[in-house]
């Protein structure tokens, strides 16, 4: 064979197995996301699952850091022309993803795009209703939405003298056990919570059936006067207030850092996320789940959801967003979201993985884990218990937890603390909208 032949042939080889690798080359979508600990072993195999379903895309899991400093990545990367094809965010970047159409691809848009029907009456109303537009177009993708429970350790419970399979229901009736339990050196502490702000005052208003603002708390507007310091957001934080001035009540962090304190012992009862409980679980916790507790004469209507969905960038290809419906129709799937729910303590966003939960006997056999659904469903919503939607939630929080913090820390009292949120507060939001 000559040389010329042998180099056309090997020309030819060689072009072959470049098309072919091309031709098998999967797309890949990059999926950023603040998961940690138990909650991000499920993204990895989610993602696992679905590439190894099919060969032309490949979802990759890319861990940002908590949900502000995930929100933030993701705000920077479009900025540079570089963003992930899809972005988790927490619920209360919701409101800035929102004002940010040109950046944003609905996601009902991108399941028609991939060929899928987007019908909102196959998911939780309460979910979907949060993130989608007044005319009822779901913008972002509800993939991990969460309700706050109450979990308490049963063995301090009993060690307190207390009924460990009776959690307390109302509010003064946990500050009396926390007490209690102090008292009793059955733990170092009583009392701690995750997400003051989410917990203690945007679900603490919906659960009490209280405004946290003007216009439905945002979602009738974004023109918001906050008013989360009436009576009884003050009787409440100063509860909590004066619990930690002898230890009673621990303050952990502003996000979920005081999962780790319940988690240790620490700490005998914890408010925080359903999605905490795959952590909960491996602690090796003795823990009982009660709902969230109420205050008499105002609660309990309903919860809102937490948590995150998925944002899907413009900008991308067609062959992109094929991709990203095909994996969004994926998680659909009635097996994935009752598998995601029954390991993680999330809620099932459609209607069927919740009967088909309920149908093979896991509530009857783990009758709490029903609690943060029913919290939610239970009650039809009112203007005061829709959801809060702000144009600068972050930033709201932000302002919030520094005067948590001083009141915590003991120099400033409860009404001070809610004074001074909702008066930097409604200054942040006047300047976010341009008034």
């Amino acid at each position: 064979m000559s040389n010329r032949l042998i180099a056309t042939s090997t020309a030819a080889i060689t072009l072959s197995l470049l098309l072919g690798s091309s031709a098998l080359a999967a797309t890949e979508l990059q999926w950023w996301h603040a998961m940690t600990g138990a909650n991000n072993e499920v993204v990895d195999q989610l993602a696992k699952e679905f590439n190894g379903s099919q060969s032309e895309y490949k979802v990759v899991p890319v861990f940002k850091g908590t949900y502000p400093e995930t929100l933030n990545a993701g705000i920077a990367a479009y900025r540079s022309k570089q963003p992930p094809a899809i972005i988790q965010v927490f619920d209360a970047g919701s409101g800035v993803m929102m004002r940010a159409e040109g950046a944003i691809v609905p996601a009902a848009d991108v399941l028609q795009k991939g060929g899928y029907t987007f019908d909102k009456s196959q998911y939780l109303a309460g979910i979907v209703a949060y993130y989608s537009k007044p005319d009822g177009t779901m913008l972002s993708f509800p993939y991990n939405s969460s309700s706050p429970i109450l979990y308490y350790n049963k063995d301090a419970f009993t060690k307190a003298g207390l009924d460990a399979e009776n959690p307390p229901k109302t509010w003064p009736e946990v500050f009396e056990a926390a007490k209690k339990i102090k008292a009793s050196d059955a733990a170092k502490c009583g009392i701690t919570s995750t997400w003051l702000t989410w917990i203690q005052t945007e679900n603490f208003a919906a659960w009490n059936n209280v405004a946290y603002g003007t216009n439905e708390n945002g979602l009738g507007s974004t023109d918001v006067k906050l008013e989360f310091n009436a009576p009884l957001f003050v009787e409440h934080f100063q509860a909590i207030a004066d619990l930690a001035k002898d230890g009673t009540f621990r303050y952990g962090g502003r996000t979920s850092e005081a999962k780790q304190l319940f988690m240790s012992g620490e700490c005998a009862i914890l408010t925080e996320s359903s999605g905490g409980l795959g952590d909960i679980v491996k602690s090796g916790v003795n823990y009982g789940i009660g709902q969230l507790p109420y205050y008499e004469g105002h609660g309990p209507q309903n919860t809102i959801p937490g948590g995150a969905s998925l944002w899907v960038f413009g900008g991308k290809s067609d062959e992109e967003y094929k991709g990203v419906a095909q994996f969004f129709n994926f998680l659909s799937q009635t097996q994935i979201q009752a598998r995601l729910h029954q390991v993680s303590g999330y809620l099932p966003v459609t209607n069927a993985a919740y009967e088909e939960t309920k149908k093979s006997g896991f509530y009857e056999k783990n009758p709490a884990r029903e609690t943060p659904i029913l919290q939610m469903m239970g009650k039809a919503p009112t203007e005061n218990s829709k959801g809060v939607r702000l144009v600068n939630l972050p930033q709201v929080r932000d302002i919030m937890n520094e005067e948590f913090e001083a009141m915590l820390a003991g120099s400033q009292d409860a009404k001070t603390a809610l004074d001074k949120s909702v008066e930097r507060g409604n200054a942040a939001i006047a300047e976010a909208i341009g008034n």
